[in-house]
C-alpha cells in the first residue's frame, strides 16, 4: 500500500465513503497538501506532517497533533481525545467543518 487511495480501497464501501469525505475535506481546506502513507496511515504534509487519519474497529482516528487538540478542546468535547488524536465513532457524522479548521490551524502553525 503506497497511496492514500489504496489505503481507502482496502475497506468496505461504507468506510470507504467516510474516508473519502475526510480525504476530500482535508484537501478542500488546503489543496497544496502533499499525500503519503506514514506509519501505515494516510498522511498530509507540507514541510511537516499536518494531519493523519486511520481506521480502527469502532472509529476513525484523526491525528492533527497535540497543539491542535488543545486549541480546539471546546469544539472537541463531544469526542474522545487523547494527546494529538480524536476519535470519530463509525456511527457518527464526519465533522467536516471541524476537520477543515484543524487542517488550517496546522498549516498556519507549520
Amino acid at each position: 500500500m503506497n497511496t492514500i487511495d489504496e489505503y481507502i480501497k482496502q475497506y468496505p464501501n461504507e468506510l470507504q465513503e467516510r474516508l473519502m469525505i475526510i480525504k476530500d475535506t482535508i484537501l478542500e481546506a488546503e489543496p497544496t497538501l502533499k499525500q503519503k502513507i506514514s506509519w501505515g496511515m494516510p498522511t498530509f504534509y507540507l514541510k511537516h506532517n499536518i494531519i493523519h487519519f486511520a481506521v480502527h474497529k469502532n472509529h476513525i482516528g484523526i491525528y492533527p497533533g497535540a497543539d491542535a487538540v488543545v486549541n480546539f478542546e471546546e469544539k472537541l468535547k463531544n469526542y474522545k481525545t487523547s494527546k494529538g488524536s480524536i476519535q470519530i465513532p463509525n456511527k457518527q457524522e464526519i465533522p467536516v467543518e471541524l476537520i477543515k479548521q484543524l487542517v488550517i490551524f496546522n498549516v498556519l502553525n507549520d
